[in-house]
């Protein structure tokens, strides 16, 4: 594999979607090489299917084995129809979410445990782990906040969820940054839109200046 594999995480509400918008071509404008995004679950025509069944509202009965089962099958799925494709090409590979958040939210949030959730996944992804992830770093209320304002009420199954489960969420997450300190770097998501994104930015032009020194 040639290219870079960065994944961004966060809990709900959090903002890595509207940052990567932003991020993105201002990542693209300091390299050479093609930059690709994509997001999960989904990312792929089989994962995109499996997403609808993970968050669709109507889906309450859903067992939490089978709600972790689906995102690692639809994270496979990604991983060989967009990432592995996109990292043999020497392009660099951002994707919306990866396996940390099935640690965190059905590991953590669904209390099935971290490192069952982490075996179904190693299973899956086959080792190939991202290069650098950034962890959008926000506290349940703020972040459940956000999603309330912005979604008037379109929210998915997941982000319905009590408050006790968000912050199962967000205890995981923390208990993830510690424990791979030298491939995940936390920003605050709590600051102003520009900041968040001037802050991801600084990050991976610091972990991969060889890459993102276009212009410089």
């Amino acid at each position: 594999m040639s290219g870079i594999f960065i994944s961004f995480e966060g809990p709900d509400g959090a903002g890595k979607t509207t940052a990567l918008k932003t991020l993105m071509p201002l990542l693209q404008a300091k390299t050479n090489q093609e930059i690709v995004l994509s997001r999960e679950p989904g990312g792929s025509p089989i994962s995109e299917k499996i997403r609808k069944i993970i968050l669709d509202i109507h889906d309450e009965e859903m067992d939490s084995r089978t709600e972790a089962l689906l995102y690692a099958a639809a994270r496979r799925q990604h991983l060989i129809d967009v990432i592995l494709p996109t990292l043999k090409e020497n392009k660099i590979m951002l994707s919306d979410r990866f396996v940390d958040s099935s640690i965190a939210y059905q590991g953590g949030g669904r209390e099935i445990g971290m490192a069952e959730v982490a075996e179904i996944n190693d299973f899956a992804i086959d080792g190939h782990l991202p290069d650098l992830t950034i962890y959008f770093d926000v506290s349940p209320e703020v972040g459940l906040s956000r999603i309330r304002k912005d979604h008037e009420g379109a929210m998915d199954r997941l982000e319905k969820e009590a408050i006790s489960f968000h912050n199962r969420v967000y205890d995981s997450y923390m208990q993830i940054v510690k424990d791979n300190p030298d491939r995940i770097k936390a920003i605050n998501a709590e600051q102003a839109p520009e900041k968040v994104v001037a802050d991801a930015l600084a990050v991976i032009i610091k972990q991969f200046p060889n890459i993102f020194n276009k212009g410089e």
